[in-house]
């Protein structure tokens, strides 16, 4: 099938729900998202974790999508908050992803010839941050991420890991707090 000019203006929500009847209709939320979550998923796992992470999340998102609330226009905090549960259950990729940051000071993607996605090399010769982001705990690195990276608002956020608000902003001031400490002490030479 088709889809036409007006099916790819659509909201969300409206793909969301026409999918339950049209199930081809859910390629157009794909197109949409998923560029954007291959590549926050590529800075918290790699490129090597991030297609299974992209696909997990919309595998998860296509079989729930009856469950979706339909009074959300906007599906990406709903997709990110699957993309941080999938992340999640890979938390020992994350871990060891940030290792190899703080061990080599490369992206390991580097090291293998591929070309990493914009912004991840940040991390790569920044030791003292993938340290920080490592000693956070996941529910913090999270939200710290989900703002920093997906630049989603907190709102966004508390959608996402369907937390109140106030968690949200109580969790980004304990994070932020913890790696600017983090990195003053590294700067300090502690």
């Amino acid at each position: 099938m088709t889809l036409s000019r007006e099916a790819v203006e659509v909201h969300d929500a409206i793909l969301i729900e026409r999918s339950l009847d049209e199930p081809e209709i859910f390629s157009v939320l794909f197109d949409r998202h998923a560029p954007l979550l291959h590549r926050y998923a590529t800075r918290r796992l790699g490129p090597s974790e991030a297609e299974d992470i992209v696909a997990d999340t919309f595998l998860a998102a296509f079989q729930h999508r009856g469950d979706y609330d339909r009074s959300r226009s906007d599906a990406r905090p709903w997709l990110y908050g699957i993309a941080s549960n999938v992340i999640g259950k890979r938390r020992r990729a994350e871990t060891s992803l940030y290792r190899a940051y703080i061990r080599s000071g490369v992206h390991p993607a580097e090291l293998s010839g591929l070309r990493v996605e914009d912004g991840v090399g940040t991390l790569a010769v920044n030791r003292p941050l993938a340290q920080a982001l490592l000693d956070l705990s996941q529910a913090d690195r999270d939200v710290l991420l989900l703002v920093a990276w997906a630049e989603l608002s907190y709102q966004e956020v508390a959608e996402a890991l369907a937390i109140p608000p106030g968690t949200v902003a109580s969790r980004l001031n304990r994070a932020r707090h913890r790696v600017r400490h983090a990195l003053n002490r590294q700067e300090q030479g502690e």
